[in-house]
């Protein structure tokens, strides 16, 4: 559990996160609490309001685009299909979301040009999504989902909401059943 809680703090501070050419830079990983039975939750709640990092100048979010919205939709839409239902008076999980950007990440890429291998460090900006799910009855955390991926400046709404999609989607695919 410890290691959740980790993962978790090391990456809030990093969104547009997803199997095509936009989507190959995008890697997910999750966590889950081995003792418990994913199976017996039936309910959910919303942990207060969460929200994305925002992008005044739009480089990496379209402008007029609600990603807090998006991201919320699709993650009711995959925790209804997998039998839970919203409800804020008698939640037995708790959910919430962070995501973030780091538009000065540096990587060290390399180029493969003529014959002779360069390295060279990049401006590669990243973000990362978020998800969690609470036990509402004993506070802890027993699944974490983290999606990671290099922000495409200049998006247009469909690229972000493709590739959020295939971020929260391919996430909750390793949400144990």
């Amino acid at each position: 559990m410890n290691r959740i809680l980790i993962v978790l703090a090391a990456l809030l501070p990093l969104l547009t996160g997803c199997v095509s050419s936009q989507m190959k830079d995008i890697t997910i990983e999750a966590e889950a609490d081995t003792n418990v039975d994913f199976a017996a939750y039936k309910s959910y709640a919303w942990l207060g309001s969460a929200a994305v990092v925002f992008d005044e100048q739009g480089r990496w979010e379209p402008p007029g685009f609600d990603a807090d919205a998006e991201i919320e939709f699709l993650i009711n839409r995959e925790l209804r299909a997998r039998g839970l239902y919203e409800n804020s008076a008698a939640p037995e999980l708790v959910v919430s979301y962070a995501a973030g950007i780091d538009m000065e990440s540096m990587q060290l890429k390399t180029d493969q040009s003529d014959q002779e291998i360069r390295e060279a460090l990049e401006n590669v900006p990243m973000g990362a999504l978020v998800v969690v799910l609470i036990d509402f009855e004993t506070g802890k955390a027993v699944w974490v989902g983290v999606a990671e991926a290099e922000i495409q400046q200049n998006p247009d709404d469909e690229l972000v909401r493709k590739r959020l999609d295939y971020a929260v989607s391919s996430m909750f695919k390793k949400l144990p059943r």
